[in-house]
């Protein structure tokens, strides 16, 4: 049985949007799940500016999940952790504590204009 149907929300990330539906004031959690943010599709254009990072964040006793339709971005972590998530590609990165995520849209590598759709999801760690 459906109880409820969540719009996305646009939610300005600093430098670029996302579609939000969770965390939503009815509904918080859908079981562990925290976020659930859909980006794109967008068009990216070559030698994209800095201000499309995202700022270094905490992802304090979270997992997040993401999953690329198109494109490639590049997960990156104050510890100096790197990984490459292209089209088709799931990603699942649990976090302690201690460590900041820093994470580009595109790698700096890209040099022609590309296509970028993902949905990131955030699992609570705790009980």
């Amino acid at each position: 049985m459906l109880e409820m149907v969540i719009e996305q929300r646009r939610k300005d990330l600093g430098g670029f949007e996302v579609g939000r539906v969770l965390p939503f004031a009815q509904r918080l959690m859908v079981g562990p799940f925290i976020f659930f943010d859909h980006f794109g599709p967008v068009e990216l254009p070559p030698g994209i500016p800095r201000e499309m990072d995202v700022r270094p964040h905490p992802h304090i006793g979270l997992s997040t999940v993401t999953y690329l339709f198109d494109g490639e971005i590049v997960h990156r972590d104050s510890l100096g952790t790197e990984q490459t998530i292209r089209a088709g590609e799931v990603n699942w990165m649990t976090a302690g504590r201690g460590a900041k995520r820093k994470r580009p849209i595109l790698p700096s590598r890209i040099t022609q204009r590309k296509t970028c759709r993902r949905l990131k999801m955030a699992a609570s760690g705790r009980g």
